[in-house]
């Protein structure tokens, strides 16, 4: 496609602020909490992680799309952001092993994405003055118009959103055979989790964000798991008390992100949004137990307390975020019970987070037998 024939397009934000760029070809409008990702590889990762449903990415690398699509790298069934911002849009790619350009792929999945947006000037003004919602368009001809409907668009805080991208019905992964089972609370689930825990020995069985602790119990696993997911933690009232139930049975649980924030909720600790999040694939992290530092992938918009975090009794901070000195991970001190704020899962060159898996597979263990 030509430059020159290319639609506008423009990005409007909650407090009135354009920024002006072209549409990639699909032309529609889109809404949602805009939010930016430092990530320099791994934008179809990005896109399909559920943890972002309902929201519009702004990608700060400067080129997107110059390798593709591939099948095997997606987080989920599908798309799960809102729309996407980028600088350059590559429209022809490069690498071997790609099933596709990403054009065809978003108009497969018919998301709106716009380019040539001054993406640095637009995340340093995100930086300033925080997430808030936006809308992008190719129709930009009446500002007043598409202001009454993103006045519309709800805010992400107080926002439950697990319903939208959990599982409708219960499913396996892994090996059937194992002596390892795992019940996993999906409320918005990445796959790669999934097969780290598989690769691991664990035959895993996958339940709707809104089943009970029974429901995971049926399963009679050795160990539990609260997945990653969207929208603001404390509106999940069933996820919150099925950690409860778990950690007053003294069972394994281990939570990523969203679930991070449901064990601390179940603890008596609350959370509250963050000025813009944590996003990308180089968040330094320093585990306390350790002394050793992490490079990690981050995405989250909100955060547990750190104050009531500390004056907990019953909970201790296992892993910090140097930049700003947020909780990024935490452990109950009597109870078999662990989690992160970030993604052991996904490793764009870094692994070193992915001990967190051993850890909870030495856990499930020792619960199966103290001598295993």
């Amino acid at each position: 496609m030509k430059y020159q024939t290319r639609k506008k397009a423009l990005v409007l934000l909650a407090d009135g602020t354009i920024f002006h760029g072209k549409s990639v070809g699909i032309e529609g409008t889109a809404t949602g909490e805009i939010c930016f990702n430092t990530g320099m590889t791994g934008y179809q990762e990005i896109f399909t992680d559920p943890s972002y449903f309902g929201q519009l990415m702004v990608t700060t690398n400067a080129h997107i799309g110059n390798y593709g699509v591939n099948d095997n790298e997606v987080e989920s069934e599908g798309i799960k952001i809102a729309g996407l911002i980028c600088r350059n849009f590559s429209f022809t790619h490069s690498r071997v092993d790609s099933d596709g350009n990403l054009k065809d792929w978003f108009i497969k999945h018919n998301l709106v994405a716009i380019s040539d947006v001054d993406t640095r000037a637009l995340v340093s003004y995100i930086r300033d003055n925080g997430a808030m919602n936006a809308i992008i368009t190719t129709e930009t001809e009446d500002i007043e118009a598409l202001k009454k409907q993103l006045a519309e668009v709800p805010s992400m805080e107080g926002l439950e959103l697990a319903s939208k991208v959990s599982t409708k019905e219960p499913y396996f992964i892994g090996d059937e055979n194992s002596n390892i089972k795992i019940s996993a609370l999906d409320i918005g689930i990445k796959k790669n989790i999934l097969r780290n825990l598989a690769k691991r020995g664990a035959y895993i069985k996958v339940f709707p964000y809104n089943s009970s602790f029974s429901d995971l119990a049926s399963f009679n696993p050795d160990g539990y798991f609260i997945s990653n997911g969207p929208g603001d933690p404390e509106p999940l009232t069933e996820a919150i008390q099925v950690a409860k139930d778990i950690i007053s049975k003294d069972l394994p649980l281990f939570g990523i992100c969203l679930g991070h924030q449901v064990i601390a909720l179940s603890q008596g600790i609350s959370t509250y949004k963050m000025h813009n999040g944590h996003r990308g694939i180089n968040h330094p992290v320093k585990n306390l137990i350790t002394g050793k530092g992490e490079i990690t992938s981050q995405n989250h918009g909100f955060a547990i307390n750190r104050e009531e975090t500390e004056a907990n009794k019953e909970v201790e901070i296992t892993h910090v975020h140097l930049n700003d000195n947020t909780v990024a991970g935490i452990r109950l001190k009597d109870k078999n019970v662990f989690s992160v704020q970030y993604h052991p899962e996904a490793s764009p060159g870094p692994h070193d987070s992915e001990y967190l898996f051993d850890q909870f597979i030495e856990n499930v263990k020792k619960y199966k037998s103290p001598v295993y």
